[in-house]
């Protein structure tokens, strides 16, 4: 079925039940070569990557719920390349590039849209490394432009410059940066997948793992025991739960993360922008509502909504930042629950249980790592080697001490 106006009119008057689906929904056969867990974006992109760069097609992806129903569809929608250290900005560049090829590549519209990010500083120190930072994206082959708060007044006449609590002295631009339809990237993967050969299985929890003698060889669901040479765990913030079923207890904690989105608005923020004065960033959707967010609740939980002091500081910091946004109605608010490492960094690497292998640990990085992410778990899954811009996210660092620590505030979760 080819989509036209004449098709969306069709299916319109007659119930829209007349859809082809985009992928099928199949029951699990008995044994595959590799099994992911998980059909979030990085899952589906890694059964995605894993059949077409290194033709492995007999291949599942088991999801407990339905497909693109976990933090996939639960986030900002947030893509750039504007990190710092060295391991992490090689990652996120590739990543960004995959970004820019992804429509074409899966000839799926994800509605990516360049827009800008834009983040401010606050004092000549937080300059200082708004600098850093730049120069690093630059060397590495992306883009950075440091603006004076004059330039920035210009580009962003709408922000709160001279709050005497958080004076902004200007900003980094990384205009390569932007936004994507969250649950578009799920459907583009999962369909380009399904195509590929790859079995998508929705509402099959995994209950548990099959381990003889240190090695795995299959998951018991809740439609049976199904057997696999090798298992890839991509379930974000549901890590530590999984990991549990086979003894291993990981780096990381999992946090809820809450978002918001206004009432629809003319267009007025024509860029994603971040304040550096507390953990907060704010866009306008092309449906015109501005969807924002600020940092996760400070305790551990499994549950996907929040509480209602973390609302309060996302609302403060909207204020701060824009008063004018005090006029808007917040429309809904919804929570992704976010597994934070002990240095803010992933882990894309193999388990000490052979056959075992784990992407997670994502904290804030998600949804912007999905295609690379993909990648890279894809080539350790294939070859048992770690891709050139993944290789320094092993688990081992975290008893090497050689950690990527971006935010430099230590072994604290929360504060990442």
């Amino acid at each position: 079925m080819h989509y036209s106006a004449w098709q969306i009119l069709k299916n319109g008057l007659r119930g829209g039940k007349n859809w082809r689906p985009l992928w099928h929904s199949k029951e699990p056969k008995k044994s595959y070569d590799i099994i992911i867990i998980g059909g979030g974006g990085h899952g589906l992109a890694t059964a995605y990557y894993l059949a077409k760069n290194h033709a492995l097609k007999n291949v599942a992806v088991i999801e407990k719920g339905y497909l693109g129903g976990g933090n996939v569809g639960r986030n900002t929608t947030i893509v750039r390349a504007n990190y710092l250290l060295d391991g992490n900005s090689q990652f996120f560049s590739h990543s960004l590039k995959l970004w820019e090829s992804m429509e074409q590549e899966l000839n799926f519209n994800t509605m990516m849209s360049q827009r800008g990010i834009l983040s401010l500083g606050h004092s000549d120190g937080q300059m200082d490394s708004l600098a850093r930072r730049g120069n690093m994206m630059i060397s590495q082959g992306d883009d950075a432009e440091l603006l004076s708060a004059k330039e920035l007044s210009d580009y962003v006449p709408y922000v709160n410059q001279t709050d005497p609590r958080f004076p902004i002295y200007g900003g980094l631009l990384h205009r390569r940066g932007g936004t994507a339809r969250h649950d578009a990237v799920a459907w583009g993967y999962a369909r380009a997948a399904d195509r590929l050969g790859v079995d998508i299985i929705q509402n099959c929890e995994v209950t548990g793992m099959i381990v003889n003698n240190n090695t795995i060889s299959g998951v018991q669901t809740t439609k049976g025991k199904i057997k696999a040479d090798k298992i890839g765990m991509a379930v974000a913030g549901r890590t530590s739960q999984v990991a549990d079923m086979v003894g291993l207890k990981l780096p990381i904690e999992s946090h809820v993360l809450q978002a918001f989105v206004s009432e629809g608005l003319k267009p007025c923020v024509d860029c994603e922008i971040s304040w550096g004065a507390e953990l907060f960033y704010i866009s306008q959707s092309d449906k015109g509502g501005l969807v924002f967010g600020g940092d996760i609740d400070k305790y551990n939980t499994y549950a996907a909504r929040g509480n209602l002091p973390a609302i309060e500081n996302v609302m403060e910091a909207a204020m701060a930042l824009m008063p004018m946004i005090g006029r808007a109605k917040v429309l809904r608010s919804w929570g992704g629950i976010v597994d934070m490492t002990m240095d803010g960094s992933p882990i894309i690497d193999k388990m000490p249980i052979n056959g075992l292998y784990l992407d997670g640990g994502w904290c804030y990085g998600g949804f912007k790592a999905t295609p690379a992410s993909g990648w890279c778990f894809a080539h350790l899954l294939a070859t048992d080697e770690h891709h050139e811009v993944a290789e320094k996210y092993t688990l081992d660092r975290f008893e090497k001490g050689y950690l990527l620590d971006e935010e430099a505030t230590g072994a604290t979760p929360n504060l990442h």
